[in-house]
């Protein structure tokens, strides 16, 4: 049903990754440079597909099994987009991490607990499965 909680914590991480083509990760100073996912391919590929990913999950209640692996694969992936982030700023010698890049972390919190909530409602269908 799409007004389970993990629906909102899905949809929460399909908004963020889409606001990060817009909101900086990084701003240096020493050269010049203003950091977010349009700056690199590979993330923005990768903040595409999580965004898309989790549009779909939202989508895949009645398989939760499949609904928890899409989550689990976009878990992963958003935590690789930061790694790619933060290689990609390494060469800049001075500078720091935006407030907004708040946005690029919060995505893997929101996916961690769309995962814990398809998990506990997988373990409740099979507890009623036991009783029947």
């Amino acid at each position: 049903m799409i007004q389970r909680i993990q629906s909102i914590w899905l949809l929460l991480a399909a908004i963020a990754a889409f606001a990060t083509f817009y909101v900086d990760f990084y701003i240096g100073t020493n050269p010049p440079l203003k950091f977010n996912a349009k700056e690199s391919i590979f993330v923005l590929v990768l903040n595409v597909a999580v965004a898309i990913t989790s549009l779909i999950n939202i989508f895949l209640f009645s398989n939760r099994k499949l609904q928890l692996r899409f989550s689990i694969i976009a878990l992963v992936v958003s935590i690789l987009s930061i790694v790619l982030c933060f290689l990609s700023v390494k060469s800049s010698l001075a500078g720091g991490l935006a407030l907004t890049s708040v946005i690029y972390f919060a995505i893997p919190i929101f996916l961690f607990f769309a995962v814990r909530g398809i998990w506990k409602d997988e373990k409740l269908v099979k507890s009623t499965d036991r009783l029947r």
